[in-house]
């Protein structure tokens, strides 16, 4: 069995920066406010109508090609890991094929929010070990901002995200000493509500105490993304911030010691850990928690 190897590396970030003040002209908040509670001093913005999440996956993912010394059509499959997909059908996976002018090829949309990049490269570690495929192409791309409440009832949320692109190539390596050596996936359903964006979405009975039944078909259809929806603000992404805290706290440091423990380290043999991006008070306690050092 092969293992894989990350062969080449791109990312993307969009020009326009958007620091903690320039929210201020939106919603009731401060710079000292935000950095208190995230850490976040800025974030950037993709341009309205030039930019997309595919387009962004797009300027990513060539560095990440080119880096591997390889070109678009020696790409034999995509995995694509978004939240804020150009189109709600088809996914951004054939979009960036389109675009990047890539051979007929499997293209795989993957929609596990923050976590999908992750997902995305497991996935795509599967297909390489079984030597399915020898070129694939990881992307995450998000364009948040154009979705996001700029309002003070949803500053906890817009405060926090922002929008870019990460891609990598994926190829497989008989080194012993090197690539992945493991993936350890994890969801609680229990709690999908504490961070979820409800429309557009199939779930008209929730919105109503109705039952569904009573309702015709193209009221039904009306349901999906509505006039009452949309002045209701029920568009944007709810989170309970303290909720969030506290299943992270306890989910991250429980899933990197399972990691470390598969593959016989310890906490002390970590020389860089990346975490995902979104609040630096939670890397902070996940630090202090594994006594890994600043450095």
């Amino acid at each position: 069995m092969f293992r894989s190897k990350i062969a080449g590396i791109g990312k993307y970030l969009p020009s326009r920066v958007v620091s903690n003040q320039d929210l201020v002209k939106y919603m009731d908040t401060s710079d000292e406010w935000i950095q208190e509670r995230t850490g976040i001093k800025e974030r950037r913005y993709a341009h309205r109508t030039a930019e997309t999440t595919t387009t962004m996956g797009v300027e990513a993912a060539q560095i990440a090609i080119e880096r591997a010394g390889i070109t678009p059509q020696d790409i034999d499959f995509i995995v694509f890991a978004t939240l804020s997909p150009d189109y709600y059908f088809p996914g951004c996976g054939v979009l960036l094929q389109r675009a990047m002018k890539m051979k007929e090829i499997g293209a795989l949309d993957v929609r596990n929010q923050c976590s999908g990049f992750l997902y995305a490269l497991s996935v795509a570690d599967q297909f390489i070990k079984t030597g399915m495929y020898k070129n694939i192409l990881v992307v995450g791309s998000e364009k948040h901002s154009f979705g996001l409440d700029f309002s003070t009832r949803g500053r906890n949320i817009t405060v926090i995200f922002g929008d870019g692109a990460g891609a990598v190539v994926l190829q497989p390596t008989e080194d012993p000493n090197r690539g992945i050596l493991s993936s350890h996936l994890h969801s609680d359903g229990e709690s999908a509500e504490i961070l979820a964006m409800y429309n557009p979405g199939t779930h008209a009975n929730h919105w109503t105490n109705e039952p569904v039944a009573d309702f015709d078909d193209a009221e039904i259809g009306q349901m999906f993304l509505s006039h009452a929806i949309i002045d209701k603000a029920q568009v944007f992404p709810n989170m309970d911030g303290q909720a969030v805290f506290k299943k992270a706290i306890i989910k991250f440091p429980e899933v990197i010691m399972e990691s470390l423990s598969v593959n016989g380290y310890s906490t002390a043999d970590i020389k860089v850990l990346i975490p995902h991006q979104a609040n630096l008070r939670i890397a902070q306690f996940v630090q202090q928690k594994l006594k890994l050092r600043d450095d």
